[in-house]
């Protein structure tokens, strides 16, 4: 595991300006609510880049940034070496792929139909739907295991079904960059699992780049190749790979949270325990349950 003194060193360094998709000096806000300021990130090529911090410290309004869904105050966001705001929003649509934290699809729609929108930004006046899209599209379902409900309605769906037909539908945009605001949110931990799975899956085997917004630290810490750690007010407190930045004290400096830092014993990434609010003994013996206790 790194010392401490290697995770402030590596703390808010400058972006190297050399990947696609890079942003530098940015201010965020939502009207005159000021979320950031000074905030510059780089998303590693071909990385799986993990947004972690504690609630409200603006992670998902920088992904938000990162996809041009929130224009700065100052500074920019940068994509294949163009200012992103300088793009039609048909050919950023080509180029980059978001999943938001909400999604909500039309009443009465089927899987198929909604993984066919990700095909939207591929159609002109002259070129309607193709074979080539009708491809596309059953092989997005088929990466993410929902060909067999393309008949279904969306509305009849588990969470975790859901989830993976919305990313079908990212998918079929063929974009190399994808964003995920919050991909687990409201699922149980098996279907988290999957679904994060799934995302591993697009960036080692496709060469997908990925930039996730995540509430788990350890599962940042297994899945991610690459973190950004915020700080309240927007502040980046470290980037880096985790086995190298994560430690005990950048934990509790971010998060509030005493802790140890141990090798996940699955994968060897750095594994957060938190400290415990007290030790058990051995002599400590099973709550007593007294005689007119209702059970």
């Amino acid at each position: 595991m790194p010392s401490p003194g290697d995770a402030i060193a590596s703390r808010a360094e400058s972006p190297k300006k050399q990947t696609r998709l890079y942003a530098e000096d940015l201010t965020l806000a939502y009207e005159q609510a000021v979320v950031a300021t000074d905030l510059s990130v780089e998303i590693p090529d071909g990385s799986f880049t993990v947004i972690i911090g504690p609630n409200a410290c603006g992670k998902s309004t920088l992904l938000k940034a990162l996809a041009r869904m929130l224009k700065p105050k100052t500074g920019g966001v940068h994509l294949d070496g163009k200012l992103i705001s300088s793009y039609r929003s048909r050919e950023v649509a080509r180029r980059l792929g978001l999943l938001p934290q909400t999604s909500i699809a039309p009443s009465g729609i089927t899987v198929g139909d909604l993984v066919a929108r990700g095909r939207y930004p591929h159609q002109k006046l002259l070129r309607q739907w193709s074979s080539e899209d009708e491809a596309v599209v059953t092989e997005s379902m088929k990466l993410t295991g929902v060909l067999e409900l393309s008949g279904r309605l969306v509305d009849e769906l588990s969470g975790g079904q859901r989830q993976r037909v919305w990313l079908a539908m990212v998918l079929a945009q063929q974009t190399s960059i994808l964003l995920l605001d919050e991909p687990t949110t409201f699922l149980d931990i098996a279907h988290q699992v999957e679904v994060l799975d799934l995302c591993a899956d697009l960036h080692e085997d496709k060469q997908h780049t990925l930039v996730a917004v995540l509430h788990d630290l350890n599962q940042a810490c297994r899945y991610g190749t690459h973190l950004i750690v915020m700080r309240p007010g927007g502040e980046i407190a470290a980037q880096g790979n985790p086995s190298e930045i994560i430690t005990a004290e950048l934990v509790e400096d971010v998060f509030g949270l005493p802790c140890r830092v141990i090798d996940d014993p699955e994968t060897g990434t750095p594994l957060i325990v938190p400290n415990a609010r007290k030790k058990r003994s051995e002599d400590d013996g099973p709550v007593a349950v007294h005689e007119h206790a209702t059970l």
